[in-house]
């Protein structure tokens, strides 16, 4: 078996199997026909792996029938980009048609979607082989998601629970096994019955904290941890990369959505930077106001931007190129007809005298007898 995403994949519409389906091809061709015709799907289909599988041919006899099969129509070779962003690579499928198929009815099933559908997968696991046992074919157990006995319970996030106060009577008011001393409030505890209930505990408020009008504005702690935009880092860090422009807290406030403009406009924060900091007088008596009349004066042209789809709309079907069955070079079905490229297509459908040429004979006699004088040993 291939790995997930390659190897065999059958062509539809093929009629039943029968004994006389590759009867008209020569015998080695309907020998390797008939062994690749009862594959699973995703077998490897490379001429080593064949060969190794085939004892009575070796590899370039099987390369030889796959180009034979081809040219007959039961096979062809396909490659097509599997993934998305970038994790792009190419997955190689080889359909199988028992059936014989001319070049248009193969161009018009690589071309529609069932056939980019069926080679699309590459992620998927591979399917058993047929000899491989129940067991074998059986998915393995899922993983319990409830603890059992032999397993710890995962940790589970648990609520704050406020920590009762120490009884006078059982600890005292310097125990600090919990955390930092705690201020115990004492009080004289009325005798009670035998059958009085426990006094109620008396509830300690915490001290009121001062009014958050004592506290400036730039202190105070924020609600929640904010994330500051690029912008604002970048007006930010004008000040360290030069003193002249040093801003506050405040007019990096006030002049972001200035600077975010300019990034809006595709310009990177490298270019604002350059763009602020290029030339500077040899004093800045007001650095705010010196940066604001930059980012207002200097602010780039707005390019144009490639629209981007909707997002109901369907992506684009993956175009599948065909491989040479012979040399594997790469092409749209139209240009690899009976999935032959152009020079291995010629060699192999050629015509003509087939018999070697006096000049060719003597030329592999005196070729082949410079090869014994080097082999004879000195």
């Amino acid at each position: 078996m291939a790995k997930p995403g390659y190897g065999k994949r059958s062509a539809p519409d093929q009629r039943p199997r029968t004994r006389d389906d590759f009867a008209l091809l020569p015998t080695r061709e309907r020998y390797v026909a008939g062994f690749v015709d009862h594959l699973p799907e995703g077998a490897a289909m490379s001429v080593k792996q064949l060969a190794k599988q085939l004892p009575l041919y070796g590899q370039q006899a099987i390369s030889t029938s796959l180009s034979a099969l081809s040219v007959a129509g039961h096979l062809r070779r396909v490659r097509c980009p599997v993934g998305t962003d970038d994790q792009v690579r190419w997955a190689y499928r080889t359909f199988w048609s028992r059936t014989a198929r001319d070049n248009e009815w193969w161009n018009t099933y690589l071309a529609t979607e069932t056939a980019a559908q069926a080679i699309a997968p590459a992620d998927a696991p591979a399917p058993p082989p047929p000899w491989a046992t129940a067991e074998e074919q059986s998915p393995p157990p899922a993983q319990p998601k409830h603890p059992t006995a032999g397993q710890a319970p995962e940790p589970t996030a648990v609520a704050q629970q406020r920590t009762p106060l120490p009884t006078p009577d059982t600890r005292g008011p310097h125990a600090t096994e919990q955390g930092p001393p705690t201020r115990v409030m004492t009080h004289e505890t009325p005798a009670r019955g035998p059958g009085s209930a426990p006094p109620a505990p008396a509830v300690i408020h915490p001290p009121a904290s001062h009014t958050p009008g004592d506290v400036p504005m730039a202190f105070r702690a924020a609600s929640g941890p904010t994330v500051p935009s690029p912008a604002y880092l970048a007006l930010a860090r004008l000040g360290r990369d030069d003193h002249r422009l040093a801003l506050s807290a405040a007019d990096c406030t006030a002049l972001e959505p200035l600077a975010t403009q300019w990034l809006a406009r595709g310009v990177g924060v490298d270019y604002l930077t350059s763009a602020l900091t290029a030339g500077l007088p040899a004093q800045v008596d007001s650095p705010a106001g010196f940066i604001r009349r930059r980012l207002t004066d200097k602010i780039p042209p707005r390019l144009p931007t490639t629209e981007t789809p909707a997002p109901d709309t369907p992506a684009p079907a993956r175009r599948i190129l065909m491989e040479c069955t012979t040399c594997g070079r790469p092409g749209p079905p139209e240009a690899l007809p009976d999935g032959l490229c152009r020079p291995c297509h010629h060699t192999h459908t050629r015509t003509g005298e087939t018999t070697p040429t006096p000049t060719e004979i003597a030329t592999v006699k005196t070729r082949m007898a410079n090869l014994r004088t080097l082999l004879k040993p000195v």
